[in-house]
Parts: structure tokens; sequence; C-alpha cells
């Protein structure tokens, strides 16, 4: 491969089946990949293919649901140990992007070679959109996920399907990176007309140029260089002129010299070196797998559905044997901004569970999010426990793929190797940042004999918490159930509304 070669940028994507069972994994049914030039952002060659499982019956109508992909299309595709030589040739020694790759299309990589007894190709770099654009563009599209994206910019439907995906990949790239070029250009007139505000969630094409009409011409003089903004229809052309001043995807940028401060977009937005030293670091962490990874929640947030009929409705407060299971069922409620989220309902009632003398198997932890800390700790779980959360999982991730969501499903119950016998739960102290981080759950000490002390009071003490709920304490425990689809991750949580520690 010649340096040339190893400085394309190899997009990729993969659709996999869908695990219905804990521990069952994923499976790739389509490898897709485009080779792109990091100075002009053109496509330079493209692989795609469909893969057969080893186990046709992992196959499920969810993942045909999620991707289309049947145990018909995939009959007479070759293995992934057949194509295994052609995607380690695209991948090694390559710039690795795509979005949400560094949690979801890296580790299935991986995988898969793993299972073939061969060394996964490694990357000479990783630029994952989903985190870049996050940081970089803001929450204009709401929930930054690739059909958000593509929907917010007027792309179409996001088809996952593995080439399709790639290549709208590269397009929402583009798109952002032109609007984030322009305020950069000129900041005080975009950002503060609210154009195309940084911490805007909803953008209207029709209030200001859409990327696609818009093309930047560079001229230079012996003194400066200067930008204009000219409208124009060719997409490409825009590529071709950007190219010298704006090699987004080049790991390392170089200064431009004698620039403008008032016309020239400052390089600073579009460094990527820290972008890509962070990643990396995220990648090797997704990748350790221990008992005490806090699996990329989101923070909490304060759950208010003030048009749901079911947040009239008053909260039950059950013990695991009241629990019926034909009784749960999965809805999905007005959350914020226009978005629905999924309650589970338990004989047509919101519902909290209470269960005491839960072991605590490792304490608190403190978890930084933004400067926002989370609490959390992990307990024993009993069987029926188990039983109870198992069956709420599988109806909310069913509710959660029928309405269209993509992102991997991260179970509530945690079983490990070495763990089989011994499941666990990690149960959230929820907190809000309201002049000074604060305690939702309401938090006691158990005393013997029969008294009960309220835990200091609701400003947070971390170095207080973490002596109160250490590694053998026994918990009494009221915690709701509570869904989150963020960053390509879903799942329901446990949330704790009130905590008893006992002595």
């Amino acid at each position: 491969m010649g340096s040339s070669d190893e400085t394309r940028i190899a997009f990729f994507d993969v659709e996999t089946t869908i695990p219905t069972q804990v521990g069952q994994g994923y499976s790739i049914l389509e490898f897709g990949a485009i080779l792109v030039c990091p100075r002009k952002l053109l496509e330079l060659h493209s692989y795609s293919t469909l893969v057969r499982p080893s186990n046709l019956s992992l196959i499920s109508s969810l993942s045909v649901r999620c991707n289309g992909i049947t145990r018909d299309a995939v009959l007479t595709a070759p293995t992934f140990a057949e194509i295994a030589d052609d995607v380690y040739d695209i991948l090694h020694g390559r710039i690795w992007a795509g979005h949400n790759i560094l949690s979801f299309d890296c580790p299935r990589i991986r995988e898969a070679f793993t299972r073939i007894g061969r060394p996964a190709p490694e990357p000479s770099g990783t630029i994952d959109s989903l985190k870049l654009l996050t940081q970089k563009f803001g929450r204009r599209a709401g929930d930054m996920k690739m059909a958000s994206l593509a929907t917010y910019f007027g792309l179409g439907q996001q088809k996952h399907r593995s080439l399709d995906d790639v290549r709208m990949n590269l397009e929402v790239v583009k798109y952002c990176a032109t609007v984030l070029f322009l305020e950069s250009s000129l900041p005080d007139i975009l950002t503060s007309n609210n154009w195309v505000s940084p911490n805007a969630t909803k953008r209207s094409r029709c209030n200001g140029l859409s990327p696609s009409t818009l093309s930047v011409k560079n001229s230079t003089s012996n003194s400066s260089q200067r930008l204009r903004v000219e409208a124009s229809s060719s997409s490409s052309s825009m590529n071709q002129e950007m190219e010298e001043k704006f090699p987004l995807l080049a790991v390392n940028n170089e200064e431009p010299a004698d620039t403008t401060p008032s016309m020239i977009a400052n390089p600073i937005p579009f460094d990527m070196s820290p972008f890509t030293d962070e990643m990396n670091a995220e990648l090797k962490r997704l990748e350790a797998d221990d008992l005490d990874s806090p699996c990329q929640l989101p923070p909490m947030e304060v759950l208010q559905h003030p048009t749901s009929e079911v947040s009239r409705t008053p909260v039950v407060v059950l013990a695991p044997e009241e629990i019926s299971i034909p009784l749960l069922v999965a809805t999905l409620v007005p959350y914020y901004r226009g978005t629905q989220r999924i309650t589970l309902l338990h004989n047509g009632a919101s519902f909290q569970l209470y269960s005491c003398r839960l072991r605590v198997r490792l304490g608190v932890k403190n978890f930084g999010d933004g400067g926002r800390p989370r609490f959390s700790f992990i307990v024993d779980a009993t069987p029926t426990i188990c039983q109870i959360l198992d069956a709420c999982d599988d109806i909310a991730q069913k509710l959660s793929s029928d309405s269209g969501s993509s992102s991997e499903w991260k179970p509530v119950v945690t079983r490990k190797c070495g763990f089989i016998n011994s499941p666990t739960v990690r149960m959230h102290i929820h907190t809000i940042n309201v002049d000074g981080l604060q305690y939702q759950t309401q938090i006691y000490k158990k005393q013997t004999p029969g008294g009960v002390e309220k835990f200091t009071d609701s400003q947070c003490n971390v170095e207080e918490l973490e002596a109160l709920i250490k590694t053998g304490t026994l918990v009494d425990v009221y915690f709701s159930l509570e869904s989150y689809d963020i960053h390509q991750n879903a799942g329901i949580r446990a949330v704790l509304k009130k905590l008893y520690v006992c002595s």
C-alpha cells in the first residue's frame, strides 16, 4: 500500500443481525465501504457485499425490520471468512470513518475477525462522525442519528444498507462542514442572527441558504487571502474549490499563512488532532469489558410529560411478587421538543419497583459528563428481579425497534462471564444541576433498631456518598425503569426514587 493509499479515509458501515437473547452477539450481514480523498472529499473506490452468517436462524424478523436483509437474500452470499482479505485490505492502516463506529462498527469488525481466527485490521486514526458532529455542530438535528441528520439537510431517508449509508455519511459531513465553515468566516453575522445557532436543535432550510447551493471560491493576493460566498448548483465544484481552505477530514491540518481575521475561517474549529486522540482513547475504553463500566448512559433529565395522560396517572409501588408479567406493556408518550419516549406500564398504570436487602456489588462511582456528575452503584439482582427486568427489556426493545430506532440495545441486567449465576443491575441516583448539583433521589440511613435518618441535605457530597454505599452494604430500593435512546445506544435503566442504606 503506497503512502497516498494510506492517507485515504475509509468510510465504512456494517449491517448486522439483532440479538434476541442475552449473550447472543451480532453477525455481520453486509459490509460496505468507500475510500475518500481527504483533500478533495472525492470517492475514489467503493466496495459492498452481503455476508452469509454461519447460522441463518440468527436473521430474525426483528433483524429484517431493521435493515431489510432476509435469509433468502444472503443464501448465496460469501461468508465473512471469504471476504476477510478484501475487508482487511480496505481498512488496515487507513483512517477509519463512520457514524457511531467506535461503539458499534469497530467492535463488530474485530469480533468477526476473531471468530475466524485472524488478526483484525487496525486503523491509523478514527473519525466517529456521531461524536465529532455532536461536539462541533451541536444538537441542531436532535439526536444526531444519521436518519435525523439526513432529514435535517433534506437528503432523503436513511436506507440502512451499508454502501448507501456510508455515502450519506460523507454527504452529511460535507453539509455540516459547510455550515461550520460559513459560520467561522462571519461569526458575528451568521451566529448573532441565529441563522445557524450552535445550540439550536432544529433548523428550517427556508431560513437560510442550503449548503448544496453554496460554493466557496478562494482568491489570493500577496498580503492576504479572502473568501467570498457565491451561489452555485454544483456540489462537485464546491468540493474542489474548498480543497485548500477546508481539508476537514485531514487529521493534521496546516494553519494558513497571513490570513485576514474578519474574513478567513478560523482553523481551530477544524483541528482534528484532539478529537482523533480522544476517539482512539474512547475506542480502547469501549473495548475494556469490565463489570465497572458505566455502559455509556446519557445524563439524567428531569422527566416531564405535560401532554401525556400517563403522567397524570398515580404511580403504583409494587414488590416483585406483585408484578404479573402478562400485564406489562410499553407505550410511547410525549417527551420534549416534539419527541417521544418509551414508558413501561403495569396493568395500565405507571409503576415503581420495591426490593429490600439487595447487596451492593460495587459502590458508588462518579462519572463526569460535561461537568455534570452522575452517581450509580451495582447490586446483585435476585432471580425474581431478573425475570421482571428481562421481561421489561424485551417489551421495550420491541417497541424501540418497531418505532424505527437502529440503536444498539443495552440490557438492564448485566451478566458477565464468570458471574453467570450472579447477575447485576446498575442503580442510578438521580441528580440535577440547579444552583449546584442536588440529589433528586431521597436517601436515608436505616439504623438498628428501627430508626431512619435522612442522609445529608439535597446538595451532593461525593465523599459522604462513597463512604455510605460500599461493597457489601445492604440496601432497600424504590426505583422506576426509564428509557433512553442517545448516541446510538438505547435501553432502560433503574432510576432510584428512594434509597434506604442499612447500617
